[in-house]
């Protein structure tokens, strides 16, 4: 088995009319409700806690010189939750201030997030970062009350309309 590891430090991090370029996803999957094969299937969202304070977070974190924004988003999916799988549509940009990540190219902590939707398809066993980091999967409401930052409700919010246009479209 091949050892995974998370990508640390921040020379090759990218940054933008200073702003810090970060990526990131909401993971999700479904689950059955009751059993019932004519029952809908509910949307379950992948939250992880963060080391530095209450509340949970999607995955997320720097995107390097090096690699795509997708590709950015899909490894973070994989160092912070351990998850793995097909990685659907941009979901927007979000903007944040991290207290965190100040630097000399964003003194003022200044970040901007591109989020995507990754359908899970592999819960990794081990993951690069499971030693700080737990993850539950919750329904979308349970999600909404306990996530940490306001950008990431905007963009579980963007997320549940890009599925909700999903689910239009495969009915219509």
């Amino acid at each position: 088995m091949s050892e995974l590891v998370a990508r640390t430090g921040r020379h090759q991090q990218r940054y933008e009319n200073g702003y810090r370029l970060v990526a990131g996803c909401v993971p999700f999957r479904y689950k059955s409700s009751d059993g019932d094969s004519s029952s809908e299937k509910i949307v379950q969202v992948l939250m992880i806690n963060s080391p530095s304070g209450p509340g949970l977070l999607f995955p997320k974190g720097g995107w390097e010189n090096d690699e795509t924004v997708e590709e950015a988003a899909a490894r973070e999916a994989v160092e912070e939750a351990g998850v793995r799988g097909d990685l659907m549509d941009f979901l927007g940009y979000y903007e944040f201030r991290s207290k965190t990540h100040q630097d000399e190219f964003s003194p003022e902590g200044l970040c901007r997030a591109a989020m995507f939707a990754l359908f899970v398809k592999e819960e990794l066993e081990f993951w690069p970062e499971q030693s700080t980091r737990n993850r539950s999967w919750l329904d979308v409401s349970e999600a909404l009350e306990t996530l940490r930052h306001a950008w990431m409700r905007d963009a579980l919010e963007g997320f549940c309309k890009w599925h909700e246009d999903k689910l239009n479209e495969t009915k219509g």
